[in-house]
């Protein structure tokens, strides 16, 4: 029965182009954990719920919160029809170039490929960046806000933390599958423990009623001068952050499941994963949906039991721990911090392993000058070595930037949304836009909505609403604006999509050709290894 299970796995992968190239040591349970530990539901909020809080005030924090993740479940159902049609180790990369006619599948493949990986290099620089802060917090507070956070500081404990993830990573796959099965126990644990603890310890007199949490009351305008109405959508950026990287998990399934190759069977392994069309589209969608729900009740806790708004973000600079102090005193949030922390960091873990896959994906393409010197496997540990100490080395320089200029370093975080979310709807609209074009077959996976309503409504819906908070995203939050407050992210993100364009005009066009299978590399290399064995047996 399992042996059915991974070979109808692999015979769907090979009809794609690619032999299978990594073990399959991931189960359910890990690719969900995985799933719901890139997205870091209670530590996204505890690094973001700044942004929506003081610049559109409770309500923003609430009802963004929630009309977010109902858009976002468009976009993750649209991503989980492509992922359950190409499951392969460059996730949306790989597919986009399946969905357009071989004209335009090379630079389609290249503006994805580089959208995503700025993305995820600045997902996971700022994610990493927020765990330092919220280390430091714990000082702070300890401290009873005796202490003074430098700049410096920061950025010192953010690298070691990247080099003690950089290392994580580059153990065996199987030691990754089992950390990953208990991220989820850690972080639904802290925050379901978050909201219960909070409620407990907030006396029912000092909650806020519900039109400060609910209505017109909490729409509080602290941008300096933005209308209520702009104000208000600020509050997308917590959410919107926080659900990204749908496609990790179509990264990890197939990339970090390394299968041996031996001389006599082209699919043996002694561990495997089943159904992997199946997994990972449905880990997508119970991160999405658990993500949201549970989310939008720890904001909306958040909130009841924050106190007077002009007492946040507190002297630790984090609105969600200055909460937890009010209520549970120094020990209570310092006990229960530990854990927002852990989540933070597996968090980090899990997204420089989709990076890195991303990163193993295009090296292999040929994307970068290198010869393929990045998609390259270890044979000691069977993971991509080279792509994981690139991806750290890459990450770290965005936190740099923060020694140097924070507004700087503030434009390269806010790029993840855009990025990410930009490199998401490319392929989506290509589905739709030559779904009747000969040189375009796509066979719908086990996940599929159909041509109907549904599937284009969905599909539409959010192309448009990704275009929506991009636009949203590109403005300053706060007026006048000087160059200490302007948003840069736009700029850095056209900026760096110039620069590829033109590294690929000028020399890129020369060795990049698009998602390249990997089967003619394998099929030769079986050849002459038969051919040296029947020398051998010559010889003796």
């Amino acid at each position: 029965m399992a042996e059915t299970s991974i070979s109808e796995d692999d015979r769907e992968l090979v009809a794609l182009g690619y032999v299978p190239s990594f073990r399959r040591e991931f189960t359910n349970l890990s690719t969900v954990s995985f799933a719901f530990s890139i997205m870091g539901l209670c530590s996204s909020i505890a690094i973001t719920i700044n942004t929506p809080l003081l610049t559109g005030g409770p309500s923003s924090v609430v009802w963004c919160w929630i009309l977010g993740t109902c858009m976002c479940l468009t976009l993750s159902a649209s991503i989980a029809e492509i992922v359950s049609a190409y499951p392969t180790s460059g996730g949306l990369y790989t597919a986009s170039a399946q969905l357009t006619p071989k004209k335009y599948r090379a630079r389609v493949g290249w503006v994805v490929g580089w959208l995503n990986m700025l993305g995820q290099i600045a997902g996971v620089a700022s994610t990493e960046f927020g765990v330092s802060e919220m280390i430091w917090a714990v000082v702070v507070i300890a401290k009873d806000g005796n202490f003074e956070v430098t700049q410096t500081k920061t950025v010192w404990l953010f690298v070691i933390l990247f080099v003690v993830h950089g290392c994580l990573n580059c153990l065996a796959t199987r030691w990754l599958a089992r950390m990953a099965s208990s991220y989820i126990f850690v972080n639904l644990g802290a925050t379901i423990l978050i909201i219960i603890v909070l409620l407990a310890t907030t006396p029912r007199s000092e909650m806020h009623a519900a039109n400060y949490v609910f209505g017109a009351e909490g729409i509080i305008n602290q941008t300096g001068g933005w209308n209520n109405g702009l104000a208000f959508v600020f509050g997308l950026l917590s959410v919107q952050w926080t659900m990204t990287d749908y496609d990790a998990t179509a990264h990890i399934w197939q990339v970090l499941l390394l299968l041996k190759l031996s001389n006599s069977c082209l699919f043996g392994c002694s561990e495997e994963v089943k159904r992997a069309a199946y997994a990972a589209p449905t880990a997508i969608f119970v991160a999405v949906i658990g993500t949201g729900l549970l989310g939008w009740i720890l904001n909306i806790v958040l909130v009841l039991c924050s106190g007077p708004i002009a007492d946040l973000p507190g002297p630790a600079g984090l609105a969600f721990l200055q909460i937890m102090y009010l209520r549970m005193g120094k020990a209570g949030a310092l006990i229960l911090w530990i854990p927002v922390c852990f989540t933070a960091f597996f968090g980090c873990q899990t997204a420089l392993q989709a990076v890195s896959r991303t990163f193993y994906a295009f090296s292999r393409d040929h994307g970068f000058p290198d010869r393929g010197y990045f998609g390259y496997n270890s044979k000691l540990t069977q993971t991509p070595l080279r792509a994981i100490i690139l991806c750290t080395g890459l990450s770290i320089m965005p936190g740099l930037l923060d020694l140097a200029s924070p507004i700087a370093a503030n434009a390269v975080f806010a790029l993840c949304a855009i990025s990410l979310d930009l490199s998401y709807i490319i392929p989506i609209f290509l589905r739709r836009m030559f779904q009747d074009h000969p040189e375009v077959t796509f066979k719908p996976g086990p996940f599929y909505m159909g041509d109907g309503i549904i599937g284009l409504g969905a599909n539409c819906i959010c192309i448009f609403w990704t275009l929506f908070v991009c636009v949203i995203f590109s403005f300053p939050t706060t007026l006048p604006v000087t160059p200490q407050t302007m948003n840069y992210a736009s700029v850095i993100t056209g900026g760096v999509m110039v620069l590829a364009f033109a590294w690929y005009i000028i020399d890129g066009h020369r060795h990049y050709h698009g998602p390249q299978s990997n089967i003619p590399k394998l099929k030769e290399g079986s050849e002459l290894e038969k051919e040296d064995d029947e020398k051998n047996s010559v010889q003796v």
